[in-house]
């Protein structure tokens, strides 16, 4: 609701949208309407919109709300007749000095037409045998007319983007910012490491994009769009620079399916600056300054920049702060923020043991990301109560000790069985802490009809070492390669039979937090890989869960071994720290895209209409191979609503837009699909090599074929837009 409510709060972006896509669907027709009066063909409409007509224009009526085709008919009709004067509205107007051509703007703001005689998408049979009729008109002049609109959206694309060249376009530079653990961006060796001295795999952030598969890349946006266009199972070939090596990094990244988007990617986001996004207005400033106390940043505020992190103070960007964060070994770091006017403030920024993240799958085939250590996985807490929330008495750290129907959930498990119980009241227990104790609290929860109670989730592993049952299946997040990525069984699965249990001790070393088990693993993990040792056997010692109402009452411990493969090991020594304050917080780095003249505009105009259109026709192909999905798709809303937002970075990024969407909507209509122009070019071809038209009969069955096509697909991308529009 809130991304709804964000959308309609742009309604004079929206207008703007509106009104360029307008233009732009304007541009189309009068390059038909164009054609057709070169072509000697009588026009009948020029519309914009489809439905009944608001308000419509013909010359030697004027101006009408609605439509002015029934009195112009009645004129005619009414002269052929020999009726020259109606009684009490006075003569009528020669039909000589009436157009035949009718401007309207129609009520449903979703494309246009223009309508000749004997020309009619929708009704094939509606023929002519009037010499200035479309089918009275030779068949390559008709092909011209046909091909004028989407000639018309190609130029008037290319002059679009001439002219944000000429301005400037600020974008994101073809540069490496976060690359994603396990990804191919971060598994992949050089191809010419060895001799550039290089020893450890993956992009670096910082790292510059010189070519993509040998095209030199405008912007993070080539890189992108190569990487989902990409082929399954073929490599995407990137030419680096890496600072202080000479010679440039080729590397060969076979991309893998996102579990995110479903598309295909590298697992690279854009390089992100030391300066945090700007308030627009004063709404913006008090949620981004809430926002930044939240995450422990005190009294830093929406426009500061990152000047120094602990010593460092020759600060480049926000991957730095990751980096130190990575390094901090579980301690807080101490950052220094600077405004514009010379304001600082000092801030430290509380780190956490990384934990391994991996996917639950439903069985709706729906996947929930769960935090863990080899299987081991902390019960489900709140991180954040929201208002609604501390209404029905749950409060911020509380652990959930019974949710519905489930003891000690972790929260895959007790989300799910939130959803399970939408629009009903769930009987709940949590675990708070009181002085050094840990009190039960039984409480009843409303859940809404979205299947939400009114918090943020959150995990024990900060304050106690209570376990969820492990799952028994788990999916790799990060998918490697172009293989659908197998389910594997964590090494846990059968160490904590019973929810609500706590590890005491590792190898005989006490703990009390599941960090503590997860360093103790991880240190013998490192140990063992460095004395070439294929695996590893760990002693636990766990204490079973409580007796209901007894917290405080210990119970009799068993110890159990945790055995740990090679691979395991390496999982447990990749960890580092995390922090809730990371480089997301910060902006995208950005760079102004112009041309130096002219003519390098028009080069540049040219290069990206031609790239444009192949991109469209490769999501095409990529849909039918399925590296593209139906819900990557965007119809009138999604496109509203993406035009809303880049309309918000300014005009040069709206004229952008429409220009993307010129050129879109000429390959689309160029498609040899019935009832768009591509269909109708297909028919003149064959009605060229035959001699005579297509048999009304089969343009009638292929373009209600087209229609059940189009609008099927209409009303899907639709769907998703609505779906997306209101969020999940």
């Amino acid at each position: 609701m809130s991304s709804l409510l964000s959308f309609l709060g742009s309604a004079g972006d929206l207008l703007l949208v509106i009104l360029g896509f307008g233009f732009i669907v304007f541009l189309h027709e009068l390059g038909h309407f164009l054609a057709a009066r070169w072509a000697g063909i009588r026009v009948l409409s020029f519309a914009l919109g489809f439905g009944p007509a608001m308000v419509s224009f013909r010359k030697g009526l004027g101006w009408r709300r609605g439509g002015s085709e029934r009195e112009y008919l009645a004129i005619l009709n009414a002269q052929a007749a020999g009726v020259t004067t109606i009684e009490g509205a006075g003569p009528l107007p020669a039909a000589v000095g009436i157009s035949p051509t009718e401007y309207r703007l129609n009520w449903l703001p979703f494309g246009g037409y223009v309508r000749m005689l004997g020309q009619d998408d929708l009704n094939p049979g509606a023929v002519s045998a009037a010499r200035d009729s479309y089918q009275s008109t030779p068949v390559w002049k008709r092909m011209i007319v046909i091909s004028a609109g989407v000639i018309a959206n190609i130029v008037s694309a290319a002059i679009m983007f001439v002219m944000v060249f000429m301005i400037g376009l600020k974008t994101e530079p073809a540069k490496i910012g976060d690359v994603q653990p396990g990804s191919p961006a971060a598994i992949t060796y050089p191809i010419n490491g060895d001799r550039a001295g290089i020893t450890d795999p993956g992009l670096k952030p910082g790292d510059v994009v010189l070519a993509v598969n040998g095209q030199k890349p405008n912007s993070f946006n080539d890189l992108v769009l190569a990487t989902a266009m990409a082929r399954r199972g073929d490599a995407v070939g990137l030419s680096i620079h890496r600072s202080g090596i000479a010679t440039p990094l080729e590397f060969d990244l076979t991309p893998r399916q996102s579990t995110v988007t479903n598309l295909l990617d590298i697992g690279i986001g854009p390089a992100l600056s030391g300066s945090l996004p700007q308030a627009r207005n004063e709404l913006e400033e008090r949620l981004g300054t809430d926002t930044l106390t939240k995450l422990g940043l005190p009294g830093v505020k929406p426009g500061m920049a990152l000047v120094r992190i602990g010593a460092q103070t020759d600060v480049r960007s926000a991957h730095d702060l990751d980096e130190a964060v990575r390094a901090s070994r579980g301690s807080p770091i101490e950052v220094e923020f600077a405004s514009p006017a010379g304001e600082r403030v000092i801030a430290k920024i509380p780190t956490r043991a990384e934990l391994q993240t991996d996917l639950v799958v439903r069985s709706d085939e729906s996947v929930v990301p769960v935090r863990h250590i080899v299987g081991l996985t902390p019960v489900m807490g709140i991180r954040e109560a929201q208002e609604i929330a501390k209404e029905q008495g749950l409060r911020d750290g509380d652990i959930f000790a019974r949710l519905g129907a489930i003891e000690y959930p972790s929260i895959a498990q007790g989300m799910q069985e939130i959803k399970r119980n939408a629009g009903k009241k769930v009987p709940i227990v949590v675990l708070r802490r009181k002085g050094s104790e840990w009190i039960e609290i039984p409480l009843e929860a409303k859940v809404s009809g979205k299947g939400t109670i009114g918090f943020f989730v959150g995990e024990s592993d900060a304050d106690t070492a209570l376990l969820a049952v492990p799952p028994e299946q788990l999916r790799p997040a990060v998918q490697i390669g172009s293989a659908k990525p197998e389910m594997f069984r964590p090494p846990a699965v059968g160490i904590i039979d019973h929810p609500g249990s706590r590890i005491t001790a590792v190898n005989g070393i006490p703990v009390e937090t599941l960090t503590q088990v997860r360093d103790l693993l991880r240190t013998a993990a490192i140990s063992a890989l460095a004395e070439t040792q294929r695996g590893v056997t760990a002693r636990l010692t766990i204490e079973p869960p409580r007796a209901a109402g007894q917290p405080g009452q210990a119970r009799p411990t068993s110890e159990v071994d945790l055995t740990l493969k090679e691979s395991e090991l390496r999982a447990l020594a990749s960890l580092t720290w995390t922090s809730p304050v990371g480089s997301w917080i910060f902006e995208p780095e950005q760079m102004v895209l112009k041309a130096t003249g002219p003519l390098a505009a028009l080069d540049l105009g040219l290069a990206e209409t031609r790239r444009v259109m192949m991109t469209t026709y490769l999501t095409f192909a990529r849909l039918f191979q399925g590296t593209v999905k139906v819900e990557h798709l965007k119809g009138p809303v999604g496109i509203a609503h993406i035009g809303t937002r880049l309309a918000d970075r300014g005009l040069v990024w709206l004229l952008f837009f429409m220009a993307l969407i010129s050129v879109n909507l000429a390959v689309i209509n160029f498609l040899p699909l019935p009832i768009v122009d591509g269909g109708q070019f297909i028919f003149l071809t064959l009605e060229g090599i035959r001699g005579r038209p297509v048999p009304i009969p089969i343009q009638n069955a292929v373009s209600l074929a087209g229609i059940a096509l189009i609008g099927s697909v209409f009303l899907i991308v639709t769907f998703n837009d609505i779906r997306n529009l209101f969020g999940p």
